[in-house]
C-alpha cells in the first residue's frame, strides 16, 4: 500500500508510514478473508497488456465497421438491381454508400476519441438518482410506441482542471454504489476509464480495459486478461 499523504509505501502492516509518520488505515478485511485494495494509483497501468488490448480494440472496431459497409454497399446494389421496394440503381447504391460511409465514420471518431483522452486526476463532487421514462418502439408505425420507466444513476466527477465529468448508467446501481462524494480518481487517457486513489474498502473491482466487475481478490481481469489496478 502507498502513504495517503506522501506517497511513500510503508510495509505491509506498519502502523505509521516511515517518511512522513502519517498514521495507515489498514485495507478491510472481508468475511471470506480477503483484503481491500491499496491506497494510490497502481502502476500495473503501464503493463503491456493495456496497449494490446488497445490496439486489438481500435483493430476489430475498424473490421466490424468495414464488415457493415460492405454489406450495406452490396445489399442495397442488389436491391437496386431486383428492385426490391421500388429501389433502383444507381440511386439505391449511393444510399449503400452513404450508410456504409456512416459506420466507418463512427469506427474513425471512435479510434481518434481513444487516441486523443487524456489523464488526469479529479474528485467525485455529486452523486444522483432520477426517475425518468423513454419511448420504446412497439413496431414499424412511428406513431405506435409506449413509455417505458428506468432509473438513471449518475456520478459526477470534476477535474482538477474544473471540468466536470460524467457516468451515468440506467438500471444499475453498481458503479452508483462503488463511487462516494470525496473520492479522488484518475481518469486514464486511451482507455477512457477511471481509477479510485483509496481501494482499501472495496471488495470488488472494475477492469480498466473492459470494464468488468472482478473480485478484489483477483489479479487479473477473468475476460480481457489485464491487470486489475488494485
Amino acid at each position: 500500500m502507498q502513504c495517503s499523504k506522501c506517497g511513500a509505501d510503508p510495509a505491509d502492516g506498519a502502523k505509521f508510514c516511515p517518511a512522513c509518520g502519517e498514521e495507515q488505515e489498514a485495507p478491510a478485511v472481508f468475511g471470506n478473508g480477503k483484503r481491500g485494495g491499496r491506497v494510490g494509483y497502481s502502476e500495473k497501468i503501464y503493463d503491456p497488456a493495456f496497449q494490446k488490448y488497445l490496439k486489438n480494440t481500435n483493430r476489430w472496431s475498424s473490421i466490424f465497421a468495414g464488415g457493415l459497409a460492405v454489406i450495406a454497399v452490396a445489399g442495397f446494389y442488389i436491391a437496386g438491381e431486383t428492385g426490391a421496394g421500388g429501389m433502383e440503381n444507381p440511386e439505391s447504391l449511393y444510399i449503400g454508400l452513404g450508410i456504409g460511409g456512416m459506420f466507418l465514420a463512427i469506427a474513425f471518431f471512435q479510434i481518434v476519441g481513444r487516441k486523443r483522452s487524456t489523464t488526469w486526476d479529479g474528485v467525485v463532487t455529486d452523486k444522483k438518482v432520477k426517475q425518468k421514462r423513454r419511448k420504446q418502439s412497439a413496431g414499424n408505425n412511428k406513431n405506435d410506441y409506449y413509455w417505458v420507466n428506468y432509473t438513471e444513476y449518475t456520478v459526477e466527477i470534476r477535474s482538477d482542471g474544473g471540468k466536470k465529468h460524467y457516468i451515468v448508467v440506467d438500471d444499475d446501481d453498481t458503479l452508483y454504489n462503488y463511487y462516494q462524494v470525496g473520492d479522488r480518481v484518475r481518469h486514464h487517457g486511451g482507455l477512457k476509464s477511471y481509477e479510485k486513489y483509496d481501494k482499501s474498502r472495496d471488495s470488488i473491482i472494475f477492469c480498466n480495459a473492459c470494464a468488468t466487475k472482478c473480485d478484489i481478490g483477483d489479479d487479473v481481469c477473468f475476460r480481457c486478461g489485464c491487470p486489475l489496478l488494485k
